[in-house]
């Protein structure tokens, strides 16, 4: 999986966020945001409070608002916020590198990786559905417009078959965000390597048409 260059196609709707400019500014904010994960992905969006996010980032309540307008302005803003840390840090490992389908196991691993270190992410995506349906779709479009970019070039190359090249990055996008799911956050110690291995195997076959 890669999303590597990253080119957007469409912005969610932004609620205003203020942007502190000290560096204990920042970090209160950080704090805030990595609370509201844990919190959302535990509890839920709907059942979860400010005053949980506060507790949870050990910071008294008022602190919120300097940040924040409101409890759907800081998922917006965490979504928003994740979206680019997980676009970076696959752009990053993938950096450098030529090959398609080393690019796809890279970019697998790396996305793999960062779900273990936000496993809120999952329910915290899927619950923007009903609460910013545009939101949520920016999240996935985001995501999807600059792995199709990538994807496009490695066909001309001729690395990869010819398909359209956003409907696979969705079906890429598709394995990586079910794999991720049954071998990432339900087993303890993350995917074994077979497991990985496996997925390459699918994809060099449906990208190459070649041998697994």
């Amino acid at each position: 999986m890669s999303t590597n260059p990253v080119v957007g196609t469409s912005a969610a709707r932004r609620v205003p966020v203020a942007r502190p400019a000290s560096t204990r500014g920042q970090r209160t904010r950080q704090k805030l945001l990595d609370a509201a994960e844990a919190v959302f992905g535990r509890k839920g969006y709907h059942e979860a409070s400010i005053s949980d996010i506060t507790r949870r980032a050990g910071v008294a309540q008022g602190t919120f608002y300097v940040y924040f307008a409101s409890k759907r302005a800081i998922l917006a803003e965490l979504v928003r916020e994740r979206s680019r840390n997980l676009r970076r840090a696959i752009r990053e490992a993938t950096a450098g590198l030529a090959d398609r389908l080393e690019i796809e196991r890279v970019g697998f691993e790396t996305f793999f990786r960062f779900i273990r270190r936000h496993e809120g992410i999952y329910r915290i995506v899927n619950q923007a559905e009903f609460v910013d349906r545009k939101l949520f779709r920016w999240y996935y479009r985001r995501l999807a417009s600059g792995y199709a970019r990538g994807l496009a070039e490695a066909m001309r190359r001729g690395q990869i078959g010819a398909f359209d090249p956003e409907v696979v990055a969705y079906c890429l996008m598709g394995i990586a965000d079910f794999v991720g799911m049954r071998y990432v956050l339900w087993e303890p110690d993350g995917p074994p390597a077979h497991t990985m291995d496996q997925v390459m195997r699918f994809i060099r076959r449906a990208l190459t048409g070649g041998p697994a």
